[in-house]
């Protein structure tokens, strides 16, 4: 059976999150191809997984036997998150844009899951795999417009995901969604709301099509 790993960053809870919005959609066209599969969730707002420090990231290049009961535990904890990706035959992440960039806690997992020699490098045993993430952002970042620069989020994330895991890398990305609450934003309100209907109507038809693929090459 299919597994999905299902990660969501955004700090707003599902009604007021066009990243979890679209995330769900994603997952339900899944689930409803694979009903007896797996699906891995870790919600990295509600349940921060911790910063990288010293102890863990010198003991992915130094011997286990040498490690101290610290080290090891430290280590332990980021195999943890790294056997729940390699399980995984397709990634999901929501990201939403905060100051132009992922949210920390998003760092903090992809700091903890790229182990140079396990799960990343050109022998990456994680190469192909198809990784999904909604990209939401308040305003418009796309090309021509005048922000295109500052955007730090697609940009960053598919540049990371393919030179570390050599991963498939596909954006649905909502824009726009701080139009219904910013006053200056309103002639962007109908803007606002087909680029969300298009990104839930795109994790949909993805959903379906991705774990569509992934069961016909089992």
């Amino acid at each position: 059976m299919a597994t999905l790993l299902h990660l969501d960053s955004s700090l707003s809870p599902a009604a007021a999150s066009a990243s979890r919005a679209a995330t769900a959609a994603f997952r339900t066209a899944w689930e409803e191809q694979h009903p007896e599969g797996t699906v891995i969730y870790r919600d990295l707002s509600a349940e921060p997984v911790a910063h990288l420090d010293a102890l863990a990231a010198h003991a992915a290049f130094t011997d286990p036997s040498t490690h101290s009961p610290e080290q090891a535990a430290a280590f332990a904890e980021r195999l943890a998150l790294v056997a729940e990706l390699e399980a995984a035959d397709a990634v999901l992440i929501g990201a939403p844009m905060y100051n132009f960039s992922i949210p920390s806690t998003l760092k903090a997992w992809l700091d903890q899951v790229i182990v140079m020699g396990r799960t990343a490098g050109p022998e990456s045993p994680l190469k192909g795999l198809p990784v999904t993430v909604v990209a939401s952002r308040g305003g418009s970042y796309a090309p021509g417009t005048p922000r295109e620069g500052l955007e730090y989020v697609t940009n960053y994330l598919d540049g990371l995901l393919t030179a570390m895991f050599g991963a498939e890398v596909d954006f649905i990305v909502p824009e726009l969604t701080l139009a219904a609450s910013n006053p200056s934003m309103a002639d962007l309100v109908p803007l606002a709301e087909a680029s969300r209907e298009n990104a839930l109507a795109d994790a949909t038809s993805r959903g379906k099509a991705l774990a569509a693929r992934i069961t016909a090459a089992a």
